[in-house]
């Protein structure tokens, strides 16, 4: 581990959720991210606090940044954030949402909910619109997975 990395302390594990809906639309998240040049998009996730297990962190961010709870989860896979970092991004799918008020702190306050079809939002992760990793990836396996592959 580099030394940089061992200053900074332990990075935790985050979460990542592709949430769909019975009609199949997914539920993706918008903001500005200025130091980035724009908008982008993004999933619902974050970190893990203290105690919780991936599960129940993509459990509340889903809860917190787009106002919905789920009835069934099932995981997607997870991966290392960093070569350096033994902290991983676990993925998750939720489906049996119920929609209720988003739940955003100060930093979070301009996150904009929208509605994608799958397809759609795979297209717009191939156009460069997603800002990070994650939720691309969550949302190829989520698709695979529905398609039976």
């Amino acid at each position: 581990m580099s030394d940089d990395i061992q200053a900074r302390g332990p990075v935790r594990d985050a979460s990542v959720v592709v949430a769909r809906d019975a009609d199949g639309m997914v539920a993706v998240l918008s903001a500005d991210f200025p130091r980035h040049g724009g908008e982008y998009l993004f999933l619902p996730g974050g970190r893990r606090e203290d105690g919780e297990t991936a599960e129940q962190c993509a459990r509340r961010e889903l809860r917190e940044e787009a106002g919905i709870t789920a009835g069934t989860w099932r995981p997607l896979g997870s991966y290392a954030i960093t070569l350096d970092s033994t902290a991983r991004v676990h993925l998750f799918e939720a489906q049996y949402l119920t929609c209720g008020p988003q739940e955003l702190t100060a930093t979070e306050d301009d996150f904009k909910l929208s509605w994608w079809l799958m397809p759609d939002a795979i297209n717009a992760a191939s156009q460069g619109r997603f800002l990070l990793p994650a939720g691309p990836l969550a949302l190829v396996l989520a698709d695979r997975s529905s398609q039976g592959q």
